[in-house]
């Protein structure tokens, strides 16, 4: 028998509803990180961690931990999990499935009869998402070394530093400048997919080959404010124009690149501002900020290369200047483990479950922990794609379907050495 058929499909999705509940009032679902209702959904986890036998700790980072100590001591730690906080009016199951299947998994080795013989730890991430201090993964930036000085001084808006708030969550700041953890062996996290692909291809499982680097661009374009009735066309310096001719390049371009097979490539102008922003007056200068997602490098460095290239040439046919041309923050594709992913794809072939490789186009903690560990990454369904939402949902039986893949494939890697 199994591991996977130790999974307890009500179990899990009790759980997941029980730790919904804990929401801000009016607001589901609702649990900012470093917020009260964060650390009243925090004790109910370390209480539920207790009760399958781990036994829980908050690190230096301000991570929550439950651990289970495995029979051969010194062969290192097997992890898994994700974050439990949210953003505002967000979802039941980005991150907090991760940080529960982890849990589940753990109870099922439990009821099993199973010993590992690693340790194992469920992990509940400080504040992956987009926090009060302008950051994101703190808690899995500051276990690998990543969360700096400059970052530890960051301030909310009611003024507390993000040292000061890492320490309120149970860590100790002062111990971060270099990273935590040697003794990881391998990292699993679970996670909805975000999209609609497996769902629309009728998938079960995502087996995920590698997480996409994210690079922002920022992009203003300086023309001239005129009248917008007695200004000719020919004799304008409109800011808009190259701005639309760019919005439509990005599109362009990266919808070629996608379809050519040069992997993972997204690309979205989510930010145009016109100023001075009046329906009477022509556009005097236009910003726009360019969302890059791409699994391979190379691709996006080219993508870049192009779009600052249509830039000048857009500004120069439009007699506008780009005055700026910046790349805000980029960060690097972030391949998953082979070994982890051959592990994954069998795990979800022996369990009897469809599955199909892809690219994670979201950000995860996964990401900062590949810095310290070989890392792995299992998605499921979740409804219509949706995310970062009320709506969010994820069917119980594919939450039970990633839970059993999950668990067979740690079980597998603690077997390998």
């Amino acid at each position: 028998m199994s591991v996977g058929t130790h999974i307890r499909t009500e179990r899990l999705q009790a759980d997941i509803d029980s730790l919904a509940a804990l929401t801000d009032p009016g607001r589901p679902y609702t649990r900012r990180s470093f917020s009260p209702r964060f650390l009243e959904g925090r004790d109910w986890l370390a209480a539920r961690f207790h009760a399958a036998g781990l036994a829980p700790r908050i690190d230096d980072a301000g991570n929550l931990i439950g651990r289970r100590v495995g029979t051969s001591p010194g062969l290192g730690t097997l992890m898994s999990g994700s974050h439990s906080d949210t953003v505002p009016d967000g979802g039941r199951f980005d991150g907090i499935l991760g940080v529960l299947a982890a849990l589940e998994a753990a109870r099922a080795f439990r009821d099993a009869g199973i010993d590992l013989r690693h340790d194992l730890e469920i992990v509940d991430f400080l504040a992956e998402e987009p926090s009060d201090f302008g950051l994101s993964c703190i808690g899995s930036r500051a276990m690998t070394g990543a969360l700096s000085a400059d970052h530890r001084a960051l301030r909310a808006p009611w003024g507390e530093s993000l040292a000061d708030a890492i320490a309120r969550m149970g860590g100790v700041p002062a111990r971060l400048d270099t990273p935590r953890r040697a003794d990881i062996r391998a990292f699993f996290e679970l996670h909805i997919e975000q999209g609609i692909v497996l769902e629309q291809e009728q998938v079960q499982i995502g087996v995920v080959d590698a997480i996409a680097g994210v690079t922002r661009l920022e992009i203003v374009f300086s023309g001239r404010a005129d009248h917008a009735g007695t200004t000719p066309m020919d004799r304008r310096c409109d800011a808009a124009v190259p701005a639309a001719a760019i919005v439509g390049f990005v599109h362009e371009r990266a919808s070629a690149l996608a379809r050519c097979g040069a992997g993972h490539v997204t690309a979205t102008c989510g930010v145009l501002d016109l100023s001075p922003g009046a329906s009477n007056v022509v556009p005097r200068s236009a910003r726009l900020v360019v969302d890059i997602r791409v699994s391979e490098r190379p691709v996006a460095e080219g993508l870049i290369a192009a779009i600052r290239a249509a830039c000048a040439d857009a500004a120069r046919s439009s007699h506008t200047a780009l005055a700026r041309f910046a790349i805000q923050s980029d960060t690097h594709p972030t391949p998953c483990d082979p070994a982890l992913v051959a592990l994954v794809a069998v795990a979800a072939r022996e369990q009897g479950f469809t599955a199909r490789h892809m690219v994670s186009g979201a950000g995860h903690d996964a990401a900062f922990v590949a810095r310290l560990a070989p890392m792995a990454m299992i998605f499921v369904p979740c409804r219509d794609g949706r995310s970062h939402d009320p709506e969010e949902w994820c069917a119980p039986e594919d939450a039970a379907r990633g839970t059993m893949v999950l668990a067979e494939a740690m079980l597998m890697r603690d077997r390998t050495d």
